[in-house]
């Protein structure tokens, strides 16, 4: 019974980091998006106001 507790120990201990990591590897879909709208914003700025459209 000890063995087979050690087993699905392990078992579970990998699905639940394939889980995390799956998750982690696909979760960044609605971020890139965010980053892409800043960045646009701060290319079209001008010198004076970088620091200003960094900050947004």
């Amino acid at each position: 019974m000890e063995k087979w507790l050690v087993v699905l120990g392990i078992w579970a201990m990998c699905a639940a980091c394939a889980v995390l990591f799956i998750r982690g590897a696909t979760g960044g879909s609605s971020r890139r998006e965010e980053v892409e709208e800043r960045t646009r914003a701060a290319s079209r700025a001008s010198a004076g106001n970088t620091r200003t459209a960094l900050n947004d």
